[in-house]
């Protein structure tokens, strides 16, 4: 599947990994339907990339706000005739907490509520708006292909550090439902992937302080840095290509594994 005069869906796509994977599709000649809470960015970057991008304030927690830029998204795609091509998941939050901290107390769970709404709920209520619309796509090519999903977990889903089991439970339940979203989809030409990235440069990295940046970057075993945005949006497009991807979850870390703790 080419990413040509295609419409994708990109949540969290006013920045990080999603903002990458939005300029790295529309230099492609796709169409990107962007979702995101901050407006003001989201404005900046449909200026930028003009007429085929489109930019939606979106909550992804929840399910009105994304009803709401779906059916945008729905109104726009009739306007330019850009089929909807794939969805991108990438919203996602990080809010670190020992599952049992000082002074005996157990983590609040707002706090895992959080994480856990936007990580996966808003993942899979986002997957699950937009293939109604998906599955009505003409099917393309020998294969008869409709369109791709593609999900963001994290190398926290595999080896997760202290203080990360709401973020790892979030990212480990993106990837686990990868293979049975690829075997629900297979009969409509949908295909499922999940990337699950190590550090990479994002906002979520910006808010780390340099000991624990640097800590993470001793645990890669090559290249000895972060990842770039631009990395892990060529992996899209990849995915986007690769009709043979399908039903897996991609390791993009640099062959890092997490120690417990820095």
């Amino acid at each position: 599947m080419k990413p040509e005069n295609r419409t994708f869906i990109i949540s969290g796509g006013a920045s990080g990994l999603a903002l990458a994977t939005a300029r790295e599709l529309h230099s492609a000649g796709a169409y990107v339907s962007l979702l995101d809470l901050n407006a003001e960015s989201g404005s900046q970057i449909t200026s930028e990339l003009g007429p085929r991008s489109k930019f939606f304030e979106t909550d992804v927690s929840s399910t009105g706000s994304i009803a709401a830029a779906i059916a945008g998204t729905v109104s726009w795609v009739r306007e330019t005739g850009a089929e909807v091509g794939g969805v991108v998941a990438g919203a996602g939050v990080g809010l670190p907490g020992l599952i049992l901290g000082k002074g005996n107390e157990p983590l609040p769970i707002e706090s895992i509520d959080f994480v856990l709404n936007i990580n996966l709920r808003g993942t899979l209520d986002l997957i699950r708006q937009s293939l109604p619309l998906m599955a009505t796509v003409k099917p393309d090519g020998p294969d008869g292909e409709r369109g791709v999903i593609i999900m963001i977990a994290s190398s926290a889903a595999f080896d997760g550090q202290m203080g990360q089991v709401a973020y790892a439970a979030s990212k480990g339940a993106v990837a686990s439902l990868t293979l049975p979203l690829a075997r629900d989809l297979s009969k409509y030409g949908i295909r499922a992937v999940t990337i699950a990235p190590a550090l990479f440069e994002s906002n979520m990295t910006k808010m780390m302080s340099g000991k624990v940046k640097l800590g993470l970057e001793k645990a890669m075993e090559f290249p000895k840095r972060a990842g770039q945005p631009e990395e892990f949006a060529k992996l899209v497009r990849t995915t986007v290509e690769n009709s043979m991807l399908n039903g897996t979850v991609l390791r993009l870390d640099g062959a890092m594994r997490m120690p417990a703790r820095l």
